[in-house]
């Protein structure tokens, strides 16, 4: 995989003026940081660019590798995603905000009890709402959760740099991963603490 337009302008634009802002970076373009999040990690994750806390960007002086650009963000769902926690419709507030705190996740999948399919998904912060608003814990999960279509999904064949599109773009900690991109057969999830940790592992890996 061959750098894009925009990140080799960005090389540009930091080998003229180094060191420098993201901010600036995203100015000299004519967008938002925000917009520039992902090329920016590719391009420091690689090692083309050098990010300095409360300096800038620098560039490195290393040329682009595009079999370690493979290896960051082109690694598919599959190999990351872990074990998803799984709830019905009828379960209880009580019960639901114990199984969330018991395996320490971030959010529930409600699905269906005869099929497996995606209908729901279910946050602390809806618990916790629900829990201040109601006080009562024996309401059922498919009264407060987000329902189907409402809920952004990952696929086994997904690249990471996608997923983490996905989480960064719609605010949220982690994608119920169904088994194919036509499906809602929940079969795991991808969160941002799993891609960091492959982003980790991969940099140490190249050190």
């Amino acid at each position: 995989m061959e750098l894009s337009e925009r990140q080799k302008a960005i090389i540009d634009i930091v080998k003229a003026n180094e060191p420098i802002s993201g901010d600036k970076i995203a100015e000299s373009l004519g967008l938002t940081k925000p917009t520039l999040r992902s090329d920016l990690a590719v391009l420091t994750m690689t090692g083309v660019l050098d990010a300095r806390p409360k300096v800038g960007y620098i560039y490195s002086g290393l040329s682009f590798e595009p079999l370690l650009h493979e290896q960051l963000f082109e690694t598919k769902v599959e190999e990351l995603m872990t074990s998803s926690i799984i709830v019905f419709p009828n379960t209880t507030v009580r019960d639901a905000t114990t199984s969330l705190f018991m395996y320490d996740s971030g959010s529930l999948y409600v699905t269906d009890e005869k099929t497996g399919d995606l209908i729901g998904l279910v946050s602390r912060k809806d618990l916790l709402r629900s829990l201040l608003n109601n006080q009562d814990t024996d309401l059922s999960v498919a009264i407060i959760m987000t329902r189907m279509p409402n809920i952004i999904v990952s696929h086994p064949e997904m690249s990471v740099l996608e997923a983490g599109s996905l989480l960064t773009k719609h605010e949220v900690d982690s994608l119920p991963v169904v088994e194919n991109e036509h499906s809602k057969h929940v079969i795991g999830k991808i969160s941002k603490t799993r891609i960091m940790e492959h982003f980790i592992k991969m940099g140490s890996e190249r050190n």
